[in-house]
């Protein structure tokens, strides 16, 4: 397991970082409520074969969202056009990022994203434990971004986007101790949304369930493949005393990911 490996594209990864205006009036709908998007996109690729950024930033306009966590984003990658992702969703969707890279990938960075619609006080990127790569087994570095965000509520909220390994079970299990680690032993208010590739009942959610609230519907609803769903895999964890579930949904939308994408609304209470 590689937890410390050297992750020297960091510092590639800062100049990356963009930035967009959060237009007036694009707040939460409400001072007390808050909407929270989780969405593998699948580098930008649907179910018909085709990069559409576009048709994605209108799956995620349409859920109305206040914080959205991205994995599987493309940054200048060849198969994808070398267009910024991170970037460019912000600008169609009107809200803030931070992309948070794990690896290299055909000369640009692969890796997950924020978007948010409340101010950003600090970003940290994360790597976390994952089995390397051989011939015989084709692994990807893992890692997180956690951003620090002034609420509505008028308080901190960190706000983190994760995507797990999908083929060493092992490896998500590390993986859902370490962000159990890094991220559930302050007293901050925390959402945790990302593709764990392990369904409900298995033991890395199972780990995670020690330590947060899982903002699950009461269905458990599948959310891939985005198609004909079978597998629930991508969730939205909480902690805090000041955070409440109100709804939860996993969004049916068949084209534009090979991922659904879950929805979970929160009242915030100072």
């Amino acid at each position: 397991m590689n937890l410390h490996r050297p992750y020297r594209w960091l510092l590639i990864a800062c100049l990356l970082l963009g930035t967009v205006a959060v237009p007036r009036g694009a707040s939460a709908q409400s001072p007390s409520t808050l909407r929270v998007l989780c969405y593998n996109i699948h580098y930008g690729q649907g179910n018909d074969g085709v990069y559409d950024l576009e048709r994605l930033a209108r799956v995620i306009v349409a859920a109305k969202p206040d914080l959205v966590a991205l994995q599987e984003v493309d940054v200048v990658v060849e198969r994808s056009g070398k267009v910024h992702q991170a970037q460019r969703l912000a600008e169609l969707i009107g809200m803030a990022v931070r992309y948070g890279p794990t690896q290299h990938y055909q000369g640009g960075l692969f890796g997950n994203a924020v978007l948010t619609r409340l101010p950003i006080e600090d970003v940290q990127i994360q790597p976390l434990p994952y089995t390397e790569a051989t011939d015989e087994l084709t692994t990807y570095p893992r890692g997180a971004i956690a951003v620090i965000v002034q609420s509505a509520a008028g308080m901190p909220l960190r706000f983190v986007s994760t995507h797990f390994q999908h083929n060493v079970a092992g490896d998500r299990i590390a993986e859902a101790h370490a962000i159990n680690a890094l991220f559930a032993g302050d007293n901050v208010p925390t959402l945790l949304a990302g593709d764990m590739n392990a369904t409900p009942d298995s033991e890395p959610i199972q780990i995670l369930d020690r330590q947060w609230k899982n903002a699950i519907d009461a269905a458990a609803a599948p959310s891939a493949p985005s198609r004909k769903p079978t597998s629930r895999i991508d969730y939205i964890f909480y902690r805090g005393e000041s955070l409440k579930m109100i709804d939860s949904e996993v969004i049916d939308d068949s084209m534009a990911s090979d991922h659904r994408p879950v929805l979970a609304v929160f009242e915030l209470t100072p």
